[in-house]
C-alpha cells in the first residue's frame, strides 16, 4: 500500500504540477530548459535528493520486512532498475516516460525473474535473458526516436 501510495503521489506530481513539467523539460533538453528560465541545477539536485530519499525508504521497508540486513548488494540490482525503467518506456535519452509505465516495467522484470527461478535457471541465464529483453527495449526506443525525428 505504501508503494502504491508513492506511485500515485509521484504520478500526480509529474503530471499535474509545474515541478513535473519542468522535470520533463530538463530531461528532454537541459539547455532549452535553462533558456526557458528553469533552474536546471536546482532541478537535478532536487531529483537526486528525492531519489536518495526513496532509496532510503525502500531500504528501511526491505529491512523491516525481512527483519535482517544483507551485507552485500545484489549484483543485478542496477540491471533490474534500468531494465524496469527502459521496458516501461522511459527513454534513455530523456524527456519521456511515466510512473505507471515504470511500474509495469518492474512487473515485467519481476515476472521474468520469478519465471526463471521457477524453471530453476542459473543466475547467468537470468542475466542473459534480462539483458536480451533490455537490449530489445533499448533498440525499440532508439528506432522509435529515430523515426520520430525523421517525421519532423
Amino acid at each position: 500500500m505504501i508503494a502504491l501510495g508513492l506511485v500515485l503521489l509521484f504520478w500526480i506530481v509529474l503530471r499535474k504540477t509545474p515541478f513535473g513539467r519542468h522535470l520533463y523539460a530538463v530531461g528532454g533538453n537541459a539547455e532549452a530548459a535553462r533558456r526557458a528560465g528553469i533552474g536546471v541545477v536546482r532541478m537535478k539536485i532536487t531529483v537526486f535528493m528525492l531519489a536518495s530519499t526513496l532509496a532510503a525508504l525502500a531500504g528501511i521497508m526491505m529491512t523491516s520486512r525481512s527483519t535482517a540486513v544483507a551485507t552485500q548488494i545484489s549484483s543485478t540490482l542496477l540491471l533490474n532498475a534500468i531494465a524496469a525503467a527502459v521496458i516501461g518506456g522511459v527513454s534513455l535519452f530523456g524527456g519521456r516516460g511515466s510512473v505507471w509505465a515504470v511500474v509495469l516495467g518492474a512487473l515485467v522484470i519481476g515476472s521474468l525473474d520469478n519465471g526463471l527461478d521457477l524453471l530453476n535457471q542459473d543466475q547467468s541465464i537470468k542475466n542473459i535473458v534480462q539483458g536480451a529483453v533490455l537490449l530489445l527495449a533499448v533498440t525499440a526506443d532508439a528506432v522509435v526516436r529515430r523515426t520520430g525525428l525523421r517525421g519532423r
